[in-house]
């Protein structure tokens, strides 16, 4: 059993229109969600199988942060599908430092986070001071490394730069590994 702290403006989308996404979750993720919407602790129990349900905390975890439900659903597709949690106050000297970098990793419109999303094709969202990433490990190295470049003032041009070579090695590595001998 783990306890997971849910921030009380995400305990609604955790349980979801009439329980749906709880159950929903209990349900695929072979687990028993306890949520105390007061407090904000959800307690997360096994129930099935213990391989599937490690997945759960994660789940409800990354819900808490930020994403979706079916993006954090994403994690049961696979064993490969993980869940990585960026904490942008680290790299903060103050409250004005920390709105700038966030403001960085936000982008215009969202068009930093977005793009880090389409190069990578991990699931990306900034929440608090935190910025969660879903998806495969070289999908979410890359979106750490991006990450970290910006929050070291590293121009947008030359992350963006980055992502696309990442998403060229991919691409890469993909079609090298299912290559065709007929």
């Amino acid at each position: 059993m783990q306890h997971v702290k849910v921030p009380d403006d995400r305990i609604g989308v955790l349980i979801g229109a009439g329980g749906e996404t709880m159950r929903e979750i209990e349900e695929r993720a072979e687990v028993r969600l306890d949520i105390d919407s007061e407090s904000g602790n959800v307690r997360v129990e096994k129930v099935g199988d213990p391989i599937t349900g490690l997945k759960g905390p994660d789940i409800v975890k990354a819900i808490g942060r930020g994403f979706a439900p079916e993006d954090a659903l994403r994690l049961l597709e696979d064993d490969m599908v993980m869940f990585d949690l960026i904490d942008i106050e680290a790299a903060c000297r103050n409250k004005n430092d920390l709105k700038r970098k966030k403001g960085r990793l936000i982008g215009e419109n969202g068009r930093t986070r977005e793009l880090m999303q389409e190069l990578t094709g991990a699931s990306v969202t900034i929440y608090g001071t935190t910025l969660g990433v879903i998806g495969g490990p070289e999908q979410v190295e890359a979106v750490r490394e991006a990450a970290e470049m910006i929050l070291d003032g590293a121009p947008h041009g030359s992350v963006y730069s980055f992502l696309e070579r990442k998403r060229n090695e991919l691409k890469h590595k993909g079609m090298e590994y299912h290559q065709f001998h007929g």
